[in-house]
């Protein structure tokens, strides 16, 4: 999220909070962070930043005393001047605070000559940011959108013939080689307000603005740098037709005109910036996503140069109001949580008594089955001729009592029935007289 108007705006935050303290003492870093320690301890030394494109320098300077005293320091320590450059990554940013105050997530701190201390820290929730000590600015990186605009300019015009500008313009506005400044939100901004679609070859659409030798002093009267004060040291270009590349240079300065309200992540407030975009995540515009997996929002067509089975994105950014609170967020949420943590217990109680319930009736189930089972037994004919088997029979399985016992029975009656009838025949004959 931090593009090059958030981190001029924390340079400028720097130098505000910063002015007129000393520092003193080693710079901590967390535990947790993988960057690399700042080899830097110092008695008394002052802090000042600068920005360039996405990088932001922090030089500590030693402070001379009239004492002599000196800190010890280590081995891999120094009390020489040191550049610290930082890289924001997604979620980086600059807070001063109280020690009592310290952020959970402040990865690097500067502890200032007070009692008590306060502390300026560079704060990183997602930990994508980077620093460098003795760093510099990076070679790879072109000159500032912002603040270095003709070189800007002349470094992208005199450059159309590399591969980066056979990309969609939307890739190549992200190549910090030539945009250096220029991230997601600021692209979608500026081919929204020249309705150029994303995915155009970038040289089709910078073709155009080569400029001849003859041509540049046309230039140089078209383009009046106007300097504002030296706090803001804001420069605006004022060009009689507009064109992606000084788009590139305003739309940037308009952000910073936003001040800290623009964009203000230790406040949690991004209501202004919100109200001023025109493209990026408002309602009614459409995403796709580029090569690089990076979200591309734009209005109308998106160009020929759409990557295959690229899918819209509809991950809209939720509109905060003015008066929202990050902390106040923060408290709603923790009791949130705490009032579910104490409401858990009672569920656990309730299961229980449910499965007991639940074990009860199955018990009295059971019993209620035994109990028709021995009286279905104790009902039944007892057989007198069968064998007595060995052991019991278990209580769950019933007797059987059908079909051989009755068959037995009728077995028997009908030979009775048979030898009853054959005397009877037997005493009839005797009876009878001879024939003969």
């Amino acid at each position: 999220m931090p593009e090059g108007p958030e981190l001029y705006l924390a340079s400028l935050y720097v130098n505000k909070m910063c002015e007129g303290l000393v520092f003193s003492g080693a710079v901590e870093k967390s535990e947790v962070n993988k960057n690399p320690e700042v080899p830097f301890c110092c008695d008394a030394y002052c802090i000042k930043a600068q920005s360039r494109g996405k990088e932001v320098r922090l030089t500590l300077t030693p402070i001379k005393n009239d004492d002599h005293g000196k800190r010890k320091v280590t081995k891999h320590q120094s009390q020489q001047p040191m550049d610290v450059v930082f890289r924001f990554g997604m979620s980086g940013f600059f807070r001063f605070t109280s020690v009592d105050d310290l952020p959970k997530h402040a990865h690097l701190r500067f502890y200032t000559k007070e009692s008590p201390p306060r502390v300026l820290s560079f704060e990183d929730t997602r930990r994508f940011g980077s620093w460098h000590p003795n760093g510099t600015w990076q070679k790879d990186r072109g000159p500032c959108v912002m603040f270095e605009y003709e070189s800007f300019r002349e470094n992208v015009l005199s450059n159309l013939s590399g591969k980066t500008f056979d990309k969609p313009i939307c890739e190549a506005l992200l190549n910090q080689k030539y945009f250096n400044g220029i991230g997601n939100y600021l692209r979608a901004e500026i081919l929204f307000r020249l309705q150029i679609p994303p995915f155009v070859k970038a040289r089709t659409v910078l073709e155009g603005l080569v400029l001849k030798d003859e041509d540049k002093n046309k230039v140089k009267k078209e383009i009046t740098v106007l300097e504002s004060t030296e706090k803001t040291r804001k420069k605006v270009v004022k060009v009689e037709t507009p064109d992606i590349l000084s788009l590139c240079h305003t739309v940037p300065l308009e952000v910073v005109q936003l001040g800290e309200n623009g964009y203000a992540p230790a406040k949690g407030k991004y209501s202004v910036l919100q109200a001023w975009m025109q493209c990026y995540c408002v309602d009614g515009m459409n995403s796709l996503g580029d090569n690089n997996g990076r979200t591309v929002w734009f209005k109308g067509d998106p160009g020929p140069m759409v990557p295959k089975g690229a899918k819209s994105r509809k991950i809209m950014w939720k509109r905060q109001k003015d008066d929202h609170d990050y902390t106040d967020s923060k408290k709603a949420k923790k009791t949130r949580t705490d009032s579910t943590a104490k409401a858990k217990p009672v569920k656990k109680e309730e299961n229980l008594k449910v499965k007991k319930e639940n074990a009860t009736s199955k018990t009295q189930n059971a019993s209620k089955r035994q109990k028709t089972n021995t009286e279905k037994i104790n009902a039944a004919p007892a057989n007198e001729n069968k064998p007595k088997t060995r052991g019991t029979r278990s209580s769950k399985v019933p007797p059987k009592t059908g079909t051989k016992t009755i068959k037995s029975q009728r077995v028997e009656e009908m030979i009775k029935t048979k030898r009853n009838s054959v005397a009877c025949r037997k005493s009839a004959t005797k009876g009878m007289p001879s024939a003969f």
